[in-house]
């Protein structure tokens, strides 16, 4: 795990890219990153007297991968939701903090409130947010989890690192489909991730035979950057994922039941498209 700290204040810079990002609609039908703009920009409206963002990573690079020729998800959702397993973490870490320090108040969030934690993760220190919008470390790429502990404590803050994309473009010439429409912008709308899990209609025919039998979520355009070659396993439990997830055939995925459904995907991530939305993905990626 990594640690970083930057003072809560006001994300100027982050402020027009959210707004331009929100007018050209690249955020699709995700309607809920409209809301709580102002809360998304400065941290002290979602913690009274905030004064320190506290980030953290936490690596969930696996030590098997699927196949090569099965439908595949992304690795962040082999093993059991990270929301629940990192929220318990960062409520320790917390309850730490006040055992050793005194009474400091606070909020731990994972990825479930308008918080910008790639802008926070890079501000203080912890990587810099690459040409695919993901944040990335030279130390370990950039499979990890993100998490904040917004805290009324004034600490010693972090600074920012320098880009280290340099003249790659790996990403934008793997994407298949130009999701990634200029260096660090991302059309959410466009990208395999959302049609797969976000989207709650019909996934799109003009995206037939461009998904690369991606099922729920994509890696490509994390798999293709340099920077994941210092990729190392984690060593969470937790995360490992149910044997049955990487046995698991093209037939057994196009088969796949209720009950298999429930044990392969027993508290995983994966459970938020129910059976219905992974079916209607195989259904889409069948020639």
């Amino acid at each position: 795990m990594s640690c970083g700290i930057s003072k809560a204040a006001f994300l100027e810079q982050e402020a027009p890219r959210l707004e331009n990002w929100l007018n050209k609609n690249h955020h699709g039908q995700m309607a809920y990153m409209e809301n709580n703009f102002d809360k998304r920009l400065n941290p002290t409206l979602l913690v009274d007297d905030a004064k320190s963002v506290v980030s953290l990573l936490l690596n969930y690079y696996p030590s098997e991968i699927q196949n090569s020729d099965t439908y595949k998800i992304s690795k962040y959702a082999y093993g059991q939701d990270y929301h629940f397993i990192i929220k318990e973490k960062l409520k320790e870490f917390l309850y730490s903090i006040q055992e050793n320090i005194g009474e400091v108040s606070g909020r731990a969030f994972v990825d479930s409130a308008p918080v910008l934690d790639k802008a926070w993760a890079a501000k203080s220190g912890l990587g810099w947010i690459g040409k695919n919008s993901n944040l990335l470390t030279q130390q370990v790429g950039s499979f990890y989890f993100i998490a904040e502990l917004i805290i009324d404590l004034e600490l010693e803050y972090d600074l920012a690192t320098t880009d280290h994309c340099g003249t790659c473009t790996a990403c934008i010439d793997a994407c298949p489909t130009d999701a990634i429409a200029a260096p660090y912008i991302v059309d959410g709308s466009k990208c395999i991730s959302y049609f797969t899990i976000e989207l709650k209609d019909n996934i799109p025919q003009e995206m037939k035979g461009k998904f690369e039998d991606w099922a729920f979520g994509c890696d490509i355009c994390q798999d293709v950057c340099p920077w994941n070659k210092f990729s190392k396993p984690h060593n969470e439990p937790l995360f490992n994922p149910n044997p049955g997830l990487l046995e698991m055939s093209k037939k057994d995925w196009e088969e796949i039941t209720e009950e298999t459904f429930k044990i392969v995907f027993n508290n995983s991530a994966v459970k938020r498209t129910k059976l219905q939305g992974i079916q209607r993905n195989i259904t889409f990626l069948k020639p």
